[in-house]
C-alpha cells in the first residue's frame, strides 16, 4: 500500500537523486570517453525528469484526497525509475543494455497515465 509518508519519501529521493545526477551530467559526464552531446542531452533529460516527478510525489503527498490514491503515485514513481533509469543507463553503459531503448517510452507512458489518473 502506497501510503502519503512513502511518496513523500519517494519524491524527496527523486528529487535528490535527480539533482545528484544533473549535477554529474553537467560536470562529470563530459570527461567519460567517447560521450557524445546528444548523450549529454539525452542524461541532462532525465535527470530533469527524476526532479520534475519527486517534486510531484512531494506534492501528491500532501494533497488530501489523492495522496491515497492506489494507481498515481505507484505509475509516477515507477514510470520515473524506468525513464529516467533507463536512459541513465543507456548513456553510461550503451553496448551492454541496448534492451532498454525501448522500454524507456514505456515509462513516459506510465508517467502520464499516473498524472492523467488524477483527473478522475
Amino acid at each position: 500500500m502506497i501510503t502519503p509518508r512513502l511518496l513523500w519519501k519517494m519524491g524527496a529521493a527523486f528529487a535528490a537523486f535527480g539533482m545528484l545526477t544533473g549535477a554529474f551530467g553537467a560536470h562529470g559526464l563530459k570527461k567519460l570517453p567517447n560521450i557524445t552531446a546528444d548523450q549529454i542531452h539525452a542524461f541532462e533529460t532525465a535527470s530533469s525528469y527524476a526532479i520534475y516527478n519527486g517534486l510531484g510525489l512531494l506534492a501528491l503527498s500532501m494533497h488530501p484526497r489523492f495522496s491515497t490514491h492506489k494507481f498515481a503515485g505507484p505509475a509516477i514513481a515507477g514510470g520515473t525509475l524506468i525513464f529516467s533509469g533507463s536512459i541513465m543507463t543507456l548513456v553510461l553503459v550503451r553496448d551492454r543494455f541496448r534492451f532498454l531503448g525501448p522500454i524507456t517510452p514505456l515509462g513516459g507512458m506510465a508517467m502520464i497515465a499516473g498524472y492523467l489518473s488524477l483527473l478522475f
